[in-house]
């Protein structure tokens, strides 16, 4: 049964992600049915453009397959997950720098893998229901996909707070944040599917932005800039630490939950992006990086089980803090993969 499904539609490919049952979940059958189509398009004359969305009602896409990475990895088949995040990354690439305008319309729940594909797009459409978050320091990985490019892009110190609590945001936040263009009711989607498919006219999807609903992280800059603007996570949790405030003691709480390898990783590929104004492949190869040997060297497997297989939620994270972890180690989880690096080919 197929997990996608792809359409002409007048001037238009129109593509839904079909598996809503697993919050149509990115898995490595659906990569293989997405990214054929998607390139096929990109160099078609007859489609003007792409529209991008899925079915049900809960998600857009909630991330990769978690439980399909960790079976790879608690059985010994670690390339079928390397290979996996290899084939994810370069579609990611590939919707970043699509040739034609690329409409993500994104409902519900938008997560990890999710944000790698709806969040790259041109136009990226955002509803009353959405809520995005990059939360894998939850589980112990990094925010992946492209998504520490999103967050070193992000007002102020918002990329760091974002990357290492995993908080969502709605439709406004979005907006704020820079993962989405527009707001746009989801009971207007199907309309402007069909005058896109009449007209072939891109200049529609932000003809038909309307206000958003008030995001919350906006508020909080000054807040967020003020913890969040030290060099490594150890900074930020000393600083959290000095101010007895509703938002710091809400904070150091979910950061003493979340994987302290995680974090530390976080805020460095942040940083590193920042610093050096990395392009969208170079941030990806450094995210690759991590997850080559999140496996073997990483609290990710360990998170997995305790967040989505067991659902114990009490990992047992190799550090009792993020302030525990060695500088050392997070220099070595992004070290080059000399001939394993990722590449374009």
């Amino acid at each position: 049964m197929s997990l996608i499904n792809a359409r002409v539609e007048g001037k238009i490919g129109h593509v839904t992600l079909t598996r809503p049952k697993a919050m149509n979940a990115l898995s490595e059958a659906m990569l293989a049915e997405l990214a054929p189509v998607l390139r096929a398009w990109a160099t078609d004359d007859a489609i003007a453009l792409v529209v991008l969305d899925a079915e049900g009602e809960k998600a857009f896409c909630a991330g990769g397959d978690i439980a399909e990475l960790h079976g790879w990895g608690t059985s010994g088949n670690v390339d079928a997950a390397r290979e996996f995040w290899r084939d994810e990354y370069r579609l990611n690439a590939d919707l970043f720098e699509y040739p034609k305008p690329l409409i993500s319309l994104m409902h519900g729940f938008v997560m990890g893998g999710g944000v790698g594909l709806g969040c790259h797009a041109s136009h990226r459409v955002v509803c009353e229901s959405t809520s995005i978050a990059m939360p894998e320091s939850v589980i112990g990985l990094i925010p992946d996909v492209g998504g520490s490019w999103l967050l070193g892009q992000a007002p102020g110190r918002l990329g760091e707070y974002l990357g290492a609590t995993g908080k969502r945001m709605n439709a406004g936040d979005a907006i704020y944040a820079g993962f989405a263009d527009g707001y746009i009711p989801q009971a207007k989607w199907p309309d402007l599917i069909e005058r896109l498919a009449e007209t072939g006219d891109y200049t529609l999807v932000e003809q038909a932005f309307e206000t958003p609903p008030a995001g919350k992280y906006e508020a909080m800059a000054s807040e967020i800039d003020a913890h969040f603007g030290g060099e490594t996570m150890g900074d930020i949790i000393r600083s959290l630490r000095h101010e007895d405030t509703e938002f710091t003691r809400e904070t150091l709480e979910i950061i003493a939950r979340n994987s302290p390898i995680s974090m530390n990783a976080t805020v460095e590929l942040i940083h590193r992006q920042r610093r050096s104004n990395l392009t969208i492949w170079s941030v990806l190869e450094l995210e690759y990086r991590f997850t080559y040997r999140a496996i073997d060297d990483t609290d990710f497997l360990e998170g997995v089980r305790a967040r989505i297989i067991d659902k114990d939620n009490a990992p047992k994270w190799r550090h009792e803090n993020a302030e525990a972890v060695p500088t050392v180690l997070i220099s070595q989880l992004l070290m080059p993969l000399g001939a394993a690096k990722f590449t374009k080919d």
